[in-house]
């Protein structure tokens, strides 16, 4: 998965929770992935945040 993919889908599932005709049943399943979508995208921004300290090391 891409980082935009990723994002792109927390924008969507927070659209859904924003939306009168979201279901408390469902809020929980929107949670949990939105949770595993926002570590996805930690752990990829702390990946490439230190690659490009590696490549600015390099310079």
């Amino acid at each position: 998965m891409k980082y935009s993919e990723a994002i792109a889908e927390l924008e969507s599932i927070v659209a859904k929770m924003q939306s009168d005709n979201c279901d408390i049943d469902s809020l929980a399943s929107y949670t949990s992935r939105a949770l595993e979508l926002l570590k996805f995208c930690k752990e990829k921004l702390h990946t490439t945040d230190e690659e490009v300290k590696k490549c600015l090391e390099a310079l």
